[in-house]
């Protein structure tokens, strides 16, 4: 039942501030609701694209709340990443009670010289074993002082009854994870950039950045290959990976969150320290996203 639910693509929310620079929650509303009206799968907050660590726990449980509230069909996942495994596991214990599906877990970075095999093994089975929802672990060395999950402990994970997926946002392990879990658990790709690739080679879904301005659109391309329309699945990767490349690969959180307003939705501006997108690359993603027919002129 839990492979199940996690096929397809998942999009990873953005969190918008009014200009007090608190949670702007009437935008939020309004995003989930349209990505409820899509084919998505379901949606990722707290993650990092929603400025998990821009973002006090009080709010992150507003915001829970709120999407969970807005969210009709759509699966919620929500990122548990926390410095010590008892706050994990005091912040996957006030998700759970408050319903969402799925907690990311990610390998805690501050003492990076000290997080060995064993000591992730103990902190990912400790929070999963306390959690009271099932857990994904993350792969994402960017945003964890450059933690790259081994194989080995990947492997050994898979063992762990309330360990269900593990998402790679990650270059050049998807192959070597696949292997270790050897369909014991799903996959979740972590990037359009290998998205279609990922669904090839074994994975059943993804959390697509691109998905948080053009869901559709991503979507679509599950649907292709699903459908096994490898002919037309490629022709659209192509335009995904420049798009992707022109928004959150070249800009990130601050370029998904323009490229919202362009089409819509509730961007907005990142939260400090994160900078916005200046007055020179906002006109230069209008007009490539008007080239390439995204919108209009």
């Amino acid at each position: 039942m839990m492979r199940e639910e996690l096929n397809g693509v998942f999009v990873p929310v953005t969190t918008p501030y009014c200009e007090d620079g608190s949670v702007n929650f009437a935008a939020l509303k309004k995003n989930i609701e349209f990505y409820a009206s899509t084919g998505l799968a379901g949606c990722h907050v707290l993650g990092t694209n929603g400025e998990n660590k821009s973002l006090s726990m009080d709010e992150k449980l507003h915001i829970v709340k709120k999407v969970l509230k807005y969210r009709g069909n759509l699966k919620i996942i929500a990122g548990c990443a926390f410095e010590s495994t008892w706050e994990t596991i005091e912040a996957a214990s006030e998700f759970a009670s408050l319903g969402v599906d799925y907690i990311t877990l990610m390998a805690p970075s501050y003492y990076k010289q000290r997080m060995t095999d064993r000591a992730l093994f103990g902190y990912f089975t400790d929070v999963a074993s306390s959690a009271g929802v099932p857990c994904i672990v993350y792969n994402a060395p960017m945003y964890c002082g450059g933690i790259v999950l081994s194989p080995e402990l990947v492997k050994e994970l898979c063992g762990h009854e309330n360990i269900v997926a593990m998402k790679d946002s990650s270059v050049g392990n998807i192959e070597n994870y696949l292997a270790a879990i050897d369909g014991r658990i799903d996959l979740l790709a972590g990037s359009a950039n290998f998205f279609l690739n990922a669904l090839i080679s074994g994975c059943s879904g993804g959390v697509i950045s691109l998905s948080t301005v053009f869901p559709e659109l991503v979507v679509k391309l599950y649907e292709l290959f699903a459908a096994k329309e490898y002919d037309e699945a490629f022709c659209l990767n192509k335009r995904i990976l420049r798009l992707n490349k022109a928004i959150s690969g070249k800009h990130g959180v601050a370029g998904v969150k323009y490229a919202m307003d362009l089409v819509g939705l509730s961007g907005g501006e990142p939260r400090a320290p994160l900078m916005p997108l200046d007055e020179n690359d906002k006109r230069n993603m209008a007009d490539f996203l008007v080239k390439e027919g995204m919108l209009h002129a």
